[in-house]
């Protein structure tokens, strides 16, 4: 097979993502009727296929079908199950509207909705019934419906040069991709009239004004050319997918560069139909400059509605940001998504002093075409938006006094510095004085103040300092030189220092902005628990957005409740906003406000999800009402959003691995203790037992049975120690030993337990050193004991028979060191520390001496309850292992007296 030849691995992608999609959640087919304008047959041919798809046992119900009085569309409606509409109240109206919920809940296989481009009544789910149908479809039902090309959102303006009239209720072109079927419902111009004249459309005094109007031979024919291309369109799009020929067209991209509010949605309408036909992706892209975000917020509105429109149009909006050169901005970014194909703006034409500034600076889109060098470059001419300011240098109307009176006071204020040095310095010196004026203002207010103060400050100056004084005439040459210099210098230092105000201000907005991304970014990446976390990102979120933000978690009732806030937000939210809330959570969606899910709500809502199950909500309030989401703002709520969910993903895997780890330690203790008890344990009872079963029988000598009991005794004892060892270690874990101290003598001890462990110590020699000069302990004498007992038990576990143990105490300041060595194989450095760990012995296995691995662990904790320490020291020359415990002494007699 040849590279030309050769399929595209990436269009199979599409089927296989079906394919996996099918297995969890099929989703609906849509098939739309398309008409060149309304009466062409669109809701008549729908009806009638869903009649045949009806008789052949299909479960079919009409939600919405508006019949507009025709007759034979009624008798066909007639005929299908139809869901009762749904009232709303609006403004003392009563209106009706397709029953969503209804819908959902009926569950049909094909359900009949009709006008795709409706906008539904204020209150309902979703201000567009085509988002209606989204959701309707996202449930697994197969929907027809029926659309007019002039809904179509990318050919509004070329329908509206077309018609004369501006279509509101649109569109977007990715519901027409989405569409597994598209059936053009096609008549001529001729008939659709003819049709009209019968009042077959709409009632005869409508039809007079439609004829006259919309409905115009030249309209109708130009509407149907439009309707026809959209649907050879298509089927071009599905042969390219069948035969795979549209890989090459992957390699291209277009961008389309928006600088203009006012043409901004014409250029982003007309690259979306370049790149319908041309079937390429395309970016829409904006420069934010300090001297963009000085138009204010009519103009930063408009162009968020352009971008907005780019997003429902497929586009990938991109929202850059430069001091003040765009052409470089947009050629970066160009080269940096590898954009083939840049689509421009045509600049406006100027006539006189406009046409003269132009020269001396040409606009974005002339320094544009002549740095691209690389790119091809289309220039469209959009139609404007009345709606939207032009760009340049505005100003509101409260400003302009303010701006009035900065530039007076500077000029009078150089004026006074400057009399009374004019005829000690030249005149040109004096213009420096009114140039700091100029410069002041320009750093206050902008480039436009400056340009005003420059001018007031040039009249001033010429009226009081150049001849004749006192008036705007000028008479000397040196004064035309003077002044023309002053009035270069003012532009250029006002001017300079607003560009300079503007550019720092970007700066400073930068720098904020970047320095709570850090401040963010460093809080959440120490926090240590989901509150921490949660809480910085409402503050970072509200203090970057400029807002109020809150978070929503479900609790045990599984309801969303306020979980963090910012500021502190305690009022109950509105039935609206709670309604999005749980849309959003539910549905893993964005929902309330400038969203397409309950936009009336205050709020905006943003799913808080990872990979799993969404985690809870964020909500975002702007303090401005008026303002309103920006692609660029969403991005960065979506970015905050995935840093909370991955940071509160990231505690929850520490907690669950910090689970796992106890778990696990918790099974090694069980393991060990059910190893000690069906092993060390038992094995004293089995002796015991077997002592006691002989004793019993009386067959056996006098000396037999002392023998045996004695044994039998000994073997009761040593489980009797380890019982005891058992309910210490209880005791310890749960803090309920309490010491009694008192003075002991520290040989009375060793001997209560040489007395306990006799049969033990038999056949060891037992050397007890201890130092003339070692002083009585204070400690609880039945807990040092058991202590000291432990110790000589574990010595005669591992040292030789018949090897001596020895006990040393010596004095030290304040307590006194008592040691136990054997001469055994002594303990390795390594294990020296772990031995005194809570069954370390008994998971060692079968093969070693018995012992519960409770008996140091035990020392450890007895000796620690009375302030000492206990700890494995290396052992003298010739020993095995030493353990030294350094326990509290008592003091001087004199001072227990006392």
């Amino acid at each position: 097979m040849t590279d030309d030849s050769r399929p595209d691995p990436e269009a199979f992608l599409p089927e296989a993502n079906a394919e996996d999609a099918a297995g969890a959640s099929k989703r609906g087919r849509l098939k739309i009727f398309l008409g060149a304008s309304p009466g062409v047959g669109k809701t008549y041919a729908m009806l009638e296929e869903a009649a045949a798809r009806r008789r052949d046992g299909t479960d079919v119900v009409a939600a919405l079908v508006e019949t507009h009085g025709r007759a034979e569309t009624a008798r066909l409606l007639a005929r299908i199950d139809q869901i009762p509409r749904r009232e709303i109240s609006y403004r003392d109206r009563r209106l009706t509207e397709m029953d969503l919920d209804a819908l959902l809940a009926r569950q049909p296989a094909l359900a009949l909705i009709d006008e795709l481009a409706h906008t539904n009544a204020p209150g309902s789910r979703h201000p567009k019934r085509w988002q209606d149908v989204d959701e309707v479809l996202a449930a697994g039902i197969d929907v027809y419906t029926t659309l007019n090309i002039q809904h179509v959102e990318s050919l509004n303006d070329v329908v509206a040069r077309i018609t004369g009239v501006q279509v509101h209720e649109t569109v977007p072109d990715a519901v027409l991709q989405m569409a597994d079927e598209i059936k053009l419902i096609d008549l001529p111009p001729d008939d659709l009239i003819a049709r009209l004249r019968e009042g077959k459309v709409y009632m005869p005094a409508e039809a007079g004004r439609a004829l006259a109007n919309f409905f115009s031979k030249p309209n109708l024919t130009a509407l149907r050319e439009l309707s026809l291309r959209t649907a050879a369109s298509r089927v071009d799009a599905d042969m390219l997918a069948l035969t795979r020929g549209g890989r090459p067209a992957a390699q291209n991209r277009l961008m389309v560069c928006l600088d203009d509010p006012s043409s901004a949605k014409g250029l982003v309408r007309a690259g979306r139909r370049m790149t319908d036909r041309a079937r390429i992706p395309w970016v829409v892209a904006h420069v934010l400059t300090p001297a963009i975000e000085s138009r204010g917020s009519a103009a930063s509105g408009a162009m968020s509605d352009a971008l907005a429109l780019a997003e429902r149009l497929g586009a990938d909006t991109r929202t850059l940001r430069a001091e003040g050169d765009s052409p470089t901005a947009f050629l970066g970014a160009a080269r940096e998504l590898n954009v083939t194909r840049l689509v421009l703006a045509r600049p406006a034409r100027r006539t006189g002093l406009r046409a003269w500034l132009a020269r001396l600076r040409p606009s974005m889109t002339d320094r544009l075409i002549g740095m691209s060098d690389t790119f091809e470059v289309t220039l469209l001419s959009p139609p404007g938006d009345r709606s939207s300011p032009a760009p340049g240098l505005r100003l509101s109307r409260r400003k302009w006094p303010r701006i009035a009176l900065e530039s007076g006071l500077a000029a009078a204020a150089g004026t006074a510095l400057a009399w009374p040095f004019w005829h000690v310095l030249p005149v040109a010196s004096l213009a420096v004085i009114y140039l700091v004026g100029v410069l002041a203002v320009g750093m206050r207010l902008g480039a436009l103040a400056a340009v005003v103060a420059s001018v007031t400050s040039f009249m001033a100056y010429n009226f009081f300092f150049t001849q004749p004084y006192y008036s705007f005439a000028v008479s000397a040459e040196e004064s035309v030189i003077a002044l023309l210099v002053f009035t270069i210098s003012a532009l250029f230092t006002g001017t300079l220092a607003g560009r300079l105000k503007r550019q720092v201000e970007f700066m400073r907005d930068a720098q904020a902005r970047t320095e709570t991304l850090y401040d963010f970014a460093r809080k959440i990446a120490s926090a240590s628990t989901t509150d921490d976390v949660l809480w910085a990102a409402a503050a970072h979120i509200a203090r970057a957005l400029q807002g109020h933000s809150l978070i929503l978690m479900p609790g045990p009732d599984g309801q969303l409740a306020q979980v963090q806030g910012f500021p502190a937000i305690e009022d109950a939210l509105d039935p609206i906003s709670q309604a999005a809330a749980l849309w959003a959570f539910q549905r893993n969606q964005p929902a309330g406000r400038d969203t397409d899910t309950l936009p009336a709500a205050e709020w905006l809502f943003m799913p808080l999800a990872t990979q799993g199950a969404p985690m809870g909500v964020i909500g975002l309030r702007f303090t401005d009402p008026a303002r309103r989401m920006d692609p660029e703002t969403r991005r960065l709520l979506t970015a905050v959003e995935d840093q909370v969910a991955v940071a509160v993903e990231r505690i929850k895997i520490e907690s669950d691995l910090e689970r796992a780890r106890l778990n696990s330690e918790t099974e090694k203790l069980r393991a060990a203790l059910l190893n000690s008890v069906s092993h060390d344990l038992r094995t004293p009872l089995v002796t015991v037992i077997g002592a006691l079963s002989a004793v019993e029988d009386g067959t056996l000598p006098p000396d037999q049975n002392r023998q045996l009991t004695a044994q039998a005794l000994a073997e009761a004892r040593r489980l009797d120690r380890f019982i005891g060892n058992l309910l210490s270690m209880t005791r310890l874990g749960h803090g309920a030993m309490v010491p009694r101290v008192r003075a002991v003598d520290l040989r009375e001890l060793i001997t209560t337990a040489q007395n306990d462990l006799s049969r033990v110590l038999d056949g060891f020699e037992v050397q007890v050193r201890i130092a003339p000069t070692t002083p009585p302990l204070l400690v609880d004498p039945l807990l040092i004991g058991q202590a000291i007992a432990n110790l000589l038990e574990n010595a005669s576990k591992y040292a030789p028979d018949h090897s001596p143990i020895i006990i040393d105490a010596t004095p030290l300041d304040g307590a006194v060191a008592v040691t136990v060595r054997d001469h055994g194989p002594g303990i390795a450095p390594d294990e020296r520390t772990r031995i005194f760990d809570l069954f370390h012995r008994a998971v060692q296995g079968d093969g070693q001496p018995a012992g519960t691995g409770l008996g140091l662990a035990i020392v450890k904790g007895m000796v620690e309850a009375h302030g000492g320490s206990v700890s494995a020291i290396d052992p003298p020359q010739g020993c095995g292992a030493a353990i030294r415990m350094i326990l509290p002494a008592a003091p001087p007699p004199a001072d227990l007296k006392e």
